[in-house]
């Protein structure tokens, strides 16, 4: 049995790593950010290249078919250059539902898209994982009617993936009769976000997740591991950030990293992050090897890189001291994205509520 990863997926990680360093730097990420645009053609291009809006699609759609851990990888390049780029919806919860859900007619008819970087997916589920104010959406047949919160990568969109209030998953064209969007305003400017206003709106069902809430459960765990893979890229360079910033930064002319109190936040930071990874592999492996584990181990993931993201991001600011705070490091748009990671498709309180659940050890809710 293999407990780390294989020569290709090193070479995969080693390739996006390198290119996000290239053409992703932190003034690129900041000059993004404040013009409030999340896709930008060279970045986006250079991706496409790589494969990477392809990852999971298997090859007879042209995409590189690779397995649920790949994207892990992937995703946590994308968290560590706090990359301006959609990914989580496009390219991995929507070709999910479209595999697992979608007739042959319409895999062959978007999936080929979504893999040459043509057609970008915005995913509205979250209803399903958690309490909001509005009912959702309403199906008539293929008629839909209401109102979807934090759609992922909802502006950016060509085509949109909702979930019904009954769990079926619909497609419905980003500029049909009847759509409105509207920018959601987060701490997160590196990622769009859209409320989705349908009336009346013509969509097209994914047949196979009508009455089976299976297929939007695999959408949601899908979603979630990449969340938490997004949260351990960011805060691993968080950690990096604030350990080169320890050896560098001098009082009393010494280097504060040989202060016993910065060496212990250090350590503390790389003791909690350093086993999260190995979690998520688990998990991402379990999502296509484990069924039976599958559900379980995306809510841990994502729940508990939660909970070591938001204590390494505070903690490597605080090793910056006042310094930490500013825009000029920049630390502030990684500490934002893995807090937005944190609430998305599912809190850790409320996650770790499903997980129990699952295995007994509290009512389904």
């Amino acid at each position: 049995m293999e407990f780390g990863l294989g020569n290709e997926q090193r070479i995969l990680q080693d390739s996006i790593n390198d290119f996000l360093r290239a053409n992703c730097p932190l003034d690129v990420v900041r000059r993004t950010a404040d013009a409030g645009t999340t896709c930008l053609p060279a970045l986006g291009d250079g991706l496409t290249a790589l494969g990477i809006p392809g990852v999971l699609i298997p090859e007879a759609h042209g995409g590189v078919g690779l397995q649920m851990l790949d994207a892990a990888l992937v995703a946590e390049a994308l968290g560590a250059a706090v990359a301006p780029m959609p990914f989580i919806g496009s390219a991995v919860m929507a070709p999910v539902a479209l595999l697992r859900g979608g007739s042959a007619a319409q895999q062959a008819r978007l999936l080929p898209g979504i893999a040459a970087g043509e057609i970008r997916f915005g995913v509205g589920v979250s209803e399903h994982t958690g309490r909001r104010d509005t009912d959702g959406i309403a199906a008539r047949g293929d008629v839909l009617d209401g109102k979807a919160m934090f759609v992922l990568d909802g502006m950016d969109a060509h085509w949109l993936l909702l979930a019904d209030r009954e769990g079926g998953l619909h497609l419905v064209a980003a500029d049909a009769a009847g759509v409105s969007r509207t920018a959601l305003q987060t701490i997160d400017r590196t990622r769009s976000f859209a409320e989705v206003r349908l009336d009346g709106v013509r969509g097209e069902l994914l047949r196979a997740s009508a009455g089976n809430r299976a297929v939007l459960q695999e959408v949601i765990d899908a979603g979630r591991l990449m969340l938490a893979a997004d949260t351990l890229g960011a805060a691993q360079t968080m950690l990096d950030r604030a350990v080169t910033y320890a050896r560098e930064r001098k009082q009393f002319d010494r280097a504060i990293g040989s202060f016993q109190a910065v060496k212990h936040l250090c350590a503390e930071m790389a003791s909690e992050l350093e086993p999260c990874r190995s979690l998520l592999w688990y998990a991402a492996h379990a999502s296509q090897a484990l069924p039976d584990e599958a559900r379980v181990m995306a809510c841990h993931a994502k729940a508990h890189l939660a909970e070591v993201g938001r204590f390494v991001a505070r903690t490597a600011t605080e090793v910056h001291g006042g310094m930490g705070f500013t825009d000029l490091l920049g630390l502030h748009y990684w500490f934002k994205r893995i807090g937005v990671d944190r609430q998305l498709l599912g809190t850790p309180e409320r996650v770790r509520e499903e997980a129990a659940a699952l295995q007994g050890f509290v009512p389904a809710a």
